[in-house]
């Protein structure tokens, strides 16, 4: 099977994207993570070495994964070869390892095998890659931009060592950028860029961590741009905002950036805090999040996290919910914001939470309580003769409507309300009903 990486060095340069280009040739060239590939560091000492063995990288879009990756075909003296897991299936998969398997025998050569987007195979074909990784008879370097435990099958995971690539930063984009601008080769040879301070923070801001996505953006500004009356190409900070409009979301509405999202979002409303969760819902709104997801959360954390405290939550959230399945967006997003404040910023207690845990916790590992006799149904023709209900106190034919009465269990056996916003109201009629039933129990004869 050809190699992508040989074929590409075989065509002109000048055919390919500048995010191609501009694509680091060796470890000095390349730029972030500096916490796998910093002097010393094991993923660093593997590809100088030589001595890669099977791994998967994980990261955001434009990280470096697939940079990282020919830095490796370039350098090891192993057979390299690509797959792209999109396009590719259990055919291919099977000549490529069969092709390595030659290999090993007729000349002693090891393979690495390269899958881009190895979460795109199914479990068939990530169980296809096992015995041979087992074995040895190929070397797999995986990438993928998915949580590696959810989308990856365990016992090719037990087989690689997992490497989690950083976004990149603002300073580090700002780098890769000013390298192609000053890199007269495989950036612009044919034009004179002049890239101003402001435009480069631009396009570094609104990549949002992704070299890609920077480069792309100034190369449609160096190309749609005509040099002035000194033959220069101007990339202003306006030419710059043409050409990356929009900031770069990174999120992935099944994968990790869907629920990282929202459990900063949901940690944000416990946490009393507004601002940060107005930023998590703006950030899963502008990514395009389903609004009854939000809405769904929101009504949650009313239920668990304010709780009784301020019961008026969860008639916001839910009213939020409903207004969301009627209005859809982008009109959604009003009451979202309002239920997102009102529940942040409500006083907290999830003691009704704690409660029902405690409670489930019983039922589950100890003897269930029998329902006793004068709390069982006697709604139905017989149940006299069995003396269901027999000696029920009606709660109403009693003064204040409270009357001493065994339930089931002891009361405050797992319901403690705090003593925050209106669960102080609860907890002080809490001890008025049983000052109440002390009052006005009978005396033992």
């Amino acid at each position: 099977m050809a190699d992508l990486f040989e074929e590409e060095e075989r065509v002109s340069a000048a055919d390919f994207p500048l995010a191609r280009r501009m694509t680091p040739r060796d470890l000095s060239e390349f730029v972030g993570q500096e916490h796998l590939l910093g002097k010393g560091k094991i993923l660093r000492r593997a590809i100088e070495s030589d001595r890669i063995r099977s791994l998967i990288l994980c990261g955001p879009p434009g990280s470096g994964k697939t940079a990282l990756a020919r830095i490796v075909a370039r350098r090891t003296k192993s057979a390299f070869e690509t797959l792209n897991a999109v396009t590719s299936g259990v055919k291919e998969l099977r000549d490529l390892i069969s092709a390595a398997k030659q290999r090993k025998r007729a000349a002693g050569k090891r393979t690495i095998v390269f899958i881009d987007e190895i979460h795109r195979f199914n479990r068939a074909q990530q169980d296809a890659l096992l015995p041979d990784v087992e074995m040895g008879s190929i070397t797999l370097i995986g990438a993928t931009t998915q949580n590696p435990f959810f989308s990856i099958v365990a016992p090719l995971l037990s087989r690689s060592q997992i490497f989690e690539l950083e976004p990149l930063t603002e300073e580090q984009v700002g780098t890769i950028l000013r390298r192609a601008v000053g890199d007269k080769q495989r950036g612009f040879p044919d034009a004179e860029v002049d890239l101003t301070p402001e435009a480069l923070d631009h396009l570094a801001r609104y990549a949002n961590g992704d070299a890609r996505v920077a480069l792309n953006g100034l190369e449609i500004a160096v190309l749609t741009t005509p040099p002035d009356k000194r033959g220069k190409i101007m990339i202003t900070r306006e030419v710059a905002e043409e050409s990356i409009q929009k900031k770069a979301v990174v999120y992935d509405g099944t994968g990790d950036d869907h629920y990282d999202t929202a459990s900063a979002f949901i940690k944000s409303l416990r946490g009393s805090d507004p601002d940060s969760a107005l930023y998590w819902l703006a950030k899963m709104l502008d990514a395009g999040e389903d609004p009854r997801f939000i809405a769904r959360r929101i009504a949650i954390a009313a239920a668990e996290d304010v709780g009784n405290a301020d019961p008026q939550a969860l008639v916001v959230a839910n009213a939020a919910w409903q207004v969301c399945e009627f209005i859809g967006m982008p009109e959604a997003q009003i009451p979202l914001a309002q239920a997102t404040v009102y529940v942040a910023t409500a006083p907290k207690s999830n003691a009704s939470y704690i409660a029902l845990g405690k409670a489930r916790k019983e039922v589950q590992e100890e003897g269930t309580v029998p329902v006793p006799r004068h709390l069982k149904d006697a709604n139905y023709p017989g149940s006299k003769r069995l003396e269901r209900g027999k000696g029920y106190l009606y709660p109403h034919n009693h003064e204040g409507g409270i009357v001493e009465q065994f339930y089931g269990v002891e009361q405050g056996r797992y319901y403690s309300p705090t003593g925050r916003g209106y669960e102080a109201e609860i907890a002080k009629r809490l001890e008025e009903i049983r000052e109440s039933i002390r009052k006005n129990k009978p005396e033992t004869p």
